[in-house]
């Protein structure tokens, strides 16, 4: 009796189905505050760009970056994603459909290169320059990739985790100076 039941595979447990992971434009979907949220391979970052004002994302609201340097909490990434020291944040709006996309783009701190939104997305221009200016992120192909908020002989990108900031006195209107 008992060969009978191991033959009908009676008692066994049936290995659970792996849910296929959500995709929306060919990449895994992540949420983070309701919002979606996209990681893209660096390569693939200009074709997305033209495939989301295709479909009706046409303004970039935020474009950001992090620099992960020191920062023991990062938000896990998905399996094919690897961690780089960088990466740059892209906010897009939808209208038409009242929809919001982040896209998360791992940039290495060996080679700091993104190719530029501004042929699609003009309104970056300056969201571009200053990322280049606080974390050193070029993008390439931005029209005039200069500095924007640091005069321009300044050395190095304040908001790197590995900048020193030093130590500048500041003296106050009326106050006493240092004794």
């Amino acid at each position: 009796m008992a060969d009978a039941a191991a033959d009908t595979g009676a008692g066994e447990a049936e290995p659970e189905a792996v849910p296929e992971p959500e995709l929306l434009f060919g990449l895994p979907v992540t949420r983070s505050h309701g919002q979606i949220v996209l990681f893209v391979p660096r390569d693939d970052y200009p074709a997305l760009l033209r495939t989301l004002h295709e479909a009706g994302y046409h303004m970039v609201i935020d474009l950001t970056g992090v620099d992960y340097l020191v920062h023991p909490g990062r938000t896990a990434l998905p399996a094919d994603i690897e961690p780089e020291r960088f990466e740059v944040v892209v906010n897009l709006i939808n209208h038409r459909e009242r929809a919001r996309l982040r896209l998360r783009i791992q940039v290495p701190a060996s080679d700091p290169v993104l190719p530029s939104a501004y042929e699609l997305y003009p309104g970056t221009e300056a969201m571009e320059r200053e990322t280049f200016d606080m974390f050193g992120i070029v993008f390439d192909g931005h029209p005039d990739l200069t500095r924007i908020l640091m005069p321009e002989d300044w050395i190095g990108h304040p908001l790197r985790k590995d900048y020193d900031s030093g130590r500048i006195p500041v003296q106050f209107k009326a106050a006493p100076a240092d004794r």
